[in-house]
């Protein structure tokens, strides 16, 4: 089997992209980095990453696989496809793996342009948070050519530990479409039951460990109900960036004829804290909307 080059690229150096990217140099590869906010890649050349003051400078120092990780579907086509973009500069043989959470039928639209160039490119959008990013135990879900998927392994473990090859190109965000479904669902239960919890005069704490212990645990309860309960809304992931997941989430159910109520409720609820001042939160902020 062909191995990637040791030598990977990255863009986006957010909450997720950082920690992830500095695993990546922890595992023995050459990392070069991008950022548009060119201070926000000092911690990684710090570690030993060079940076490039440009996409086309990055994709000049020539990686074999190229890591994305930037907010939304246009900054993702801006990237690939844009002035400067990486479709530009690419050479036939380069792995792109975008572990932004995007639109799926954008993801399709944007292998099948970039195919064109011979750049294989792989949806991999991850979940577990900044934690998980931080440990390298992220789940990864992987949209794109099995060929191509088998070659990059050797990078998607040196940032996850649940890695899994979930169908053709776009099926990594559909699979990431359904994780923000019931990950919502799960922490609206869990504001909820914290909320009920207070206002009973229980302790929260030994409700956390009772029901975590039974069929209510979850990481949602375990991770961020002692936050909610102390009042920490500092985020590991923000509230806007749940409020453009959903989105995608209701835009790909409308196309379906699916409603899907009760995710719309929640969408409702964090679209609330954010219009109030919240959307830099943590999603656990969510608790702002119960009541």
């Amino acid at each position: 089997m062909t191995q990637p080059s040791p030598h990977v690229g990255y863009i986006g150096l957010g909450i997720m992209g950082t920690p992830m990217a500095m695993n990546l140099l922890k595992a023995g590869f050459s990392v070069t980095v991008y950022n548009r906010t060119a201070s926000k890649a000092q911690p990684l050349r710090e570690a030993g990453a060079t940076v490039a003051s440009s996409i086309a400078g990055l994709v000049a120092a020539g990686p074999g696989v190229i890591c994305l990780n930037v907010t939304d579907t246009p900054d993702v086509e801006a990237i690939l496809f844009g002035e400067g973009g990486i479709a530009q500069h690419a050479s036939p043989g380069l792995i792109i793996i975008d572990h932004s959470t995007i639109n799926p039928t954008a993801t399709q639209d944007f292998a099948a342009r970039l195919a064109k160039v011979g750049v294989t490119l792989l949806d991999a959008p991850v979940s577990g948070g900044d934690s998980g990013a931080k440990a390298g135990t992220l789940s990864v879900m992987v949209g794109g050519p099995a060929e191509a998927f088998e070659r990059a392994l050797p990078v998607l473990r040196a940032v996850g530990k649940s890695i899994t090859h979930v169908g053709g190109s776009g099926m990594g965000q559909a699979c990431k479409a359904c994780n923000q479904v019931a990950v919502v669902s799960c922490l609206a239960g869990v504001c909820e039951a914290v909320t009920l919890a207070k206002a009973l005069g229980l302790d929260v704490g030994k409700m956390i460990s009772v029901v975590g212990a039974g069929a209510g645990g979850s990481w949602q309860l375990a991770n961020l109900g002692p936050k909610i309960d102390a009042g920490d809304f500092a985020p590991g992931f923000m509230v806007d960036y749940v409020c453009k997941d959903l989105k995608i989430v209701r835009e790909a159910a409308a196309q379906l004829g699916l409603s899907l109520d009760t995710t719309g409720h929640v969408e409702a609820m964090f679209q609330q804290v954010s219009r109030q001042g919240g959307g830099r939160l943590g999603t656990q902020a969510l608790v702002k909307a119960v009541g």
